[in-house]
């Protein structure tokens, strides 16, 4: 569990640094405990006032993304990352970071592409290997098995079976499928939300 009075008195401590030196790079870690508490309007300000004085710190414009991101803002934060990837093609969190955005965009060649990039940099990166074939949708679960060859047939393939899915716990086969509606209709809003509930129970299941 998050200590709250540990975090409010860090965030304490770095607003009376930054009283004192406005110049620091200690910014970037102000803004982070602030996107931790939720501040997420302040984590954005500090970030793009600390970056107008020190525009190559790549910390804080990462922090900045994954704020832009806990808002809701998908493209301003891909244009952070894209920012970084630009003198740091091989910062294996953006590659990550791009490729969630992407996904839940619903442009999944891009966020497949991020993910090679990710397990190349990588590859002892289970989670990005694993989303990969997922992604792709080059593995079905249990192929041998009776629902194996469902998955293999396309009149399954439809956002009701792998809503279905999800409510029967499945949540590998119901991203698989998922997956492959949005390959066939990459602007479903309803195939997105479902996809990213069904990786989100993949994940708590897998621990």
């Amino acid at each position: 569990m998050v200590d709250e009075r540990g975090l409010v008195d860090a965030i304490r401590r770095h607003e009376e640094r930054m009283a004192r030196d406005p110049d620091s790079l200690a910014f970037a870690q102000l803004a982070d405990l602030y996107r931790k508490t939720g501040r997420t309007g302040e984590a954005v300000a500090t970030c793009r006032e600390g970056l107008r004085r020190w525009p190559h710190y790549t910390t804080a414009r990462l922090i900045l993304a994954k704020t832009l991101l806990a808002e809701g803002q998908h493209e301003a934060a891909l244009g952070e990352i894209s920012a970084i990837l630009q003198t740091s093609p091989k910062d294996v969190q953006c590659h990550r970071l791009a490729a969630e955005i992407h996904r839940r965009a619903g442009r999944l060649d891009a966020a497949v592409e991020h993910l090679e990039k990710a397990v190349g940099l990588d590859p002892g990166d289970r989670e990005s290997t694993a989303l990969l074939s997922l992604l792709r949708a080059d593995a079905v679960p249990g192929e041998g098995a009776g629902l194996g060859r469902v998955l293999r047939d396309e009149t399954f393939i439809t956002l009701a079976f792998g809503t279905l899915c999800l409510e029967q716990g499945l949540a590998d086969e119901a991203a698989l499928v998922l997956t492959r509606v949005l390959r066939r209709d990459p602007d479903n809003a309803e195939a997105r939300a479902q996809l990213e509930a069904a990786l989100r129970a993949r994940s708590r299941r897998r621990g």
